[in-house]
């Protein structure tokens, strides 16, 4: 693993997923704390920055219209939608205080749907960098994360997914997406692991 061509990308790790009272908190709460998730990619990125890794948030924003999508969305968007979610005006859109982005990281622009690489400045940014090697991590393991996982590796990016830094709705959904897909489209590693080969890196 090289330091300089190594991004970690931190997706969604908003206060409606992350925080207590956040509207989606509920929903992936058992999950996160199976794996103690949280401090787990705090630790990551924290050791990650030391080494010079690149660290990279995508959150998902709307405004408070969604007039970003269609005017009837379905699937996912529309439970977004109906539940008020992510408004980039709101404290659940916000980026959550432990993942709080630090001098030289990243924000990614313009996340409006599930792919961190669909309607953003991602792949631009990564490109700019010379980033070759990127590492996975957030929410929700079988969604947004998935989603970014497999269009990294059409890009020909080296694809690391941290499995133990993700969380979805249900064990089940989070442990089918890591077993089987995970290891279609990747390199799956624990924090442990990673946290591992950027030591040996050094």
């Amino acid at each position: 693993m090289d330091p300089i061509t190594t991004a970690i990308v931190c997706i969604e790790f908003q206060n409606e997923f992350a925080t207590p009272g956040g509207k989606l908190h509920d929903a992936v709460k058992a999950v996160m704390e199976s794996t103690n998730m949280l401090e787990k990619i705090k630790k990551v990125t924290e050791e990650a920055r030391k080494k010079g890794i690149t660290v990279i948030h995508a959150p998902i924003t709307f405004s408070d219209d969604y007039h970003e999508l269609s005017s009837s969305p379905y699937g996912i968007l529309a439970n977004v939608k109906a539940g008020g979610a992510f408004k980039a005006s709101e404290w659940g859109g916000a980026i959550c205080e432990a993942m709080t982005p630090q001098p030289g990281d990243v924000v990614v622009q313009g996340k409006r749907g599930l792919c961190g690489f669909a309607s953003t400045n991602l792949d631009f940014i990564l490109r700019q960098r010379g980033i070759r090697t990127l590492a996975l991590s957030g929410f929700l393991t079988n969604c947004c994360v998935e989603s970014t996982m497999r269009s990294a590796y059409e890009r020909g990016y080296r694809v690391i997914t941290l499995t133990d830094c993700c969380a979805a709705t249900s064990q089940e959904q989070h442990d089918a997406a890591v077993n089987f897909t995970y290891p279609m489209f990747s390199l799956p590693m624990s924090a442990e692991e990673f946290l591992q080969k950027m030591t040996e890196a050094a």
